[in-house]
């Protein structure tokens, strides 16, 4: 607190909400995260980075009042596990010419927000690539696995770390004591940093609508519409066994980057009862829902039939809403898939023997969830 109080030149953070998060995750990190040496420099330095960006965009939008009367409206929301299409969905919607996503190096550095006349000569963008190409020697599996550039969607997570409460946290270390009290905590803090991000930057970059997506949300939909009543949300769904396996096997990956040695079966056990509850906060929302005659609150987007037609898919969600894309949009989504096909960089390979269990195993742990929705088993 004391280093990010002064490289921001000030210790006015706006409130105190991130403090318990703080000591509890630095708690965590201590004993529980097996930190190599650049791991505990490298993290610390996220910390840091993070409280200074949370102390700029409170300085900034005192400066700037006028940000707070933005008006977020009707944003997309997409709330599936990871893994199930989320990230390309996410580019494919904001490709409409009337929406916006947050871009990789936007999260990273909100304020000042970029402008029209600036964003793309912006310096921040170069300082991202580095950085990107930094993590991509560290750890060159990382780049197979998820889609990284600055100028990609991102995901919402930069912005609900400002207060140090979110799921990204645990991508960076073993911290099953932080992620017991993350369940339970509230995450009122978190989304206020959120849209605090979101409406500073809709005044450099007006916007109709933002395309907004990560996992998090759905373990806090209530939090969520709490701040964006009118959002437009998208479940996607895919097959929890490669799922889940997947997942285990990316943050084995990112965590072995600051660990001096992983568990992936640790790993795996701590991700799939983190994934558990997400799924079981999820249906317990659309059973609240459904007794409330709103069975309709989201659209069910199956992983399969994304892969198989986007164009219908995108369709398919603007319907649910009586819209419909425009023509043009639809052509961008015609030639993104041309361009950036699935397996670029590669393909991520895992097995889920190395977490300790099968497919078979995964298939019956999941079953009251893929029954619910209809899910079907990959081959």
């Amino acid at each position: 607190v004391a280093a990010a109080a002064k490289e921001a030149g000030s210790s006015d953070f706006g409130s105190e909400s991130y403090r318990e998060p703080l000591e509890r995750y630095v708690d965590a990190l201590e004993g529980e995260a097996n930190l190599s040496t650049f791991g505990r420099i490298a993290l610390r330095k996220m910390l840091v980075s993070h409280l200074v960006t949370r102390h700029r965009l409170h300085a900034w939008t005192q400066a700037h009042p006028e940000a707070e009367r933005e008006e977020i409206r009707r944003p997309w929301v997409i709330l599936g596990l990871p893994r199930t299409g989320t990230s390309l969905l996410s580019m494919l919607l904001a490709l409409d010419p009337m929406a916006r996503p947050l871009l990789q190096w936007e999260g990273r550095t909100v304020v000042p927000p970029p402008t029209l006349a600036t964003a793309n000569e912006d310096p921040r963008i170069a300082d991202f690539a580095r950085e990107e190409r930094r993590l991509h020697q560290l750890n060159p599996a990382f780049r197979v696995m998820h889609p990284m550039g600055a100028m990609l969607a991102e995901e919402c997570i930069p912005l609900l770390m400002l207060d140090l409460r979110c799921l990204g946290m645990e991508t960076q270390g073993l911290v099953p004591s932080y992620g017991k009290w993350l369940r339970d905590s509230d995450m009122t803090p978190a989304y206020i940093q959120h849209k605090k991000g979101l409406q500073a930057l809709q005044t450099g970059i007006p916007t109709e609508n933002w395309v907004l997506k990560t996992p998090n949300h759905l373990w806090c939909i209530d939090t969520l519409l709490a701040f964006y009543p009118d959002a437009r949300l998208i479940w996607t769904h895919r097959d929890p066994g490669p799922v889940t396996t997947s997942v285990a096997s990316l943050n084995s990956t990112l965590q072995g980057i600051f660990s001096r040695s992983t568990d992936p079966r640790a790993v795996g056990a701590d991700w799939i009862e983190k994934l558990r509850d997400g799924i079981a906060r999820g249906m317990a929302y659309d059973d609240r829902a459904r007794a409330r005659g709103e069975a309709d609150w989201c659209v069910h987007i199956h992983y399969n039939e994304l892969m198989r037609d986007p164009v219908a898919a995108v369709r398919k969600i603007y319907a649910h809403f009586d819209e419909e894309p425009n023509p043009l949009h639809a052509r961008r989504i015609a030639a993104w898939m041309r361009e950036k096909p699935q397996d670029e960089f590669g393909r991520h390979g895992y097995e889920p023997e190395d977490f300790g269990w099968s497919y078979e195993d995964l298939a019956e742990t999941w079953k009251d969830y893929t029954e619910r929705f209809d899910i079907e088993r990959e081959k």
